[in-house]
């Protein structure tokens, strides 16, 4: 998969080239309509224009094709389908492909449920930097399903995720620091990451965040 897309100098030019066949911008036209940007919103006119590109084999297109049907966006929603597009997008290392087809088989949507094959497709998009995917590879490392058990390696996938501004991995990294799961202890760590979660309205963190402050209180003050 080409980590460069090209461009276009107007949106006119972008329709010229999808009507010639240029699969990056049908995908580019497919998102126009999804969006509305240039054009009325349009859900099924979007799935046509990803359609085209991904027979083409646009990764990205593939994708987004199999998120539509996925969400049944512009098309009858249908698992099966989601998961035929996400695998080809995938297997060509779209890293969001890989993380949506992971949760199909976490769900078992479209695909026999198997935590072992999410797990694999989980790692091979956390590897190439989706939080998302990091957060779930940290989850099942954490809680010991499929993989061995390993602290130090959900820490890890938390963090990776956690700097990229993910509020549930910020959470959970921040209760490892709090109860010294896979790190040293460290309560002063532990309310950074609550305190950037809480941020962007993670309740657990604004939670834990509020009993922390409590503890403070009663521990200077006294029982309240």
């Amino acid at each position: 998969m080409s980590a460069i897309r090209k461009t276009w100098d107007s949106f006119e030019a972008i329709r010229a080239a999808a009507h010639e066949g240029d699969a990056e911008a049908q995908f580019q036209l497919g998102v126009s309509y999804q969006n509305g940007q240039g054009v009325p919103q349009d859900y099924a006119e979007a799935v046509k224009w990803f359609k085209r590109a991904a027979d083409q084999n646009d990764p990205l297109a593939q994708c987004y094709l199999g998120v539509c049907y996925w969400m049944g966006q512009g098309v009858p929603q249908e698992f099966g389908e989601a998961a035929k597009w996400l695998r080809e997008a995938a297997e060509q290392g779209d890293p969001a492909a890989q993380f949506n087809l992971g949760t199909l088989y976490e769900t078992g949507q479209g695909v026999p449920q198997n935590y072992a094959e999410a797990v694999k497709w989980y790692r091979e998009s956390a590897q190439r930097g989706y939080p998302s995917a990091q957060f779930n590879l940290g989850v099942f490392y954490e809680t010991g399903q499929v993989v061995q058990q390993n602290f130090q390696e959900a820490v890890k996938w938390y963090l990776a995720a956690a700097e990229q501004e993910l509020a549930d991995a910020q959470c959970n990294l921040g209760l490892c620091y709090q109860i010294g799961r896979g790190v040293e202890q460290n309560p002063q760590e532990a309310v950074k990451w609550f305190i950037k979660a809480a941020r962007q309205g993670n309740k657990t963190a604004q939670h834990n965040l509020g009993v922390h402050y409590a503890s403070t209180e009663t521990q200077q003050f006294g029982e309240i």
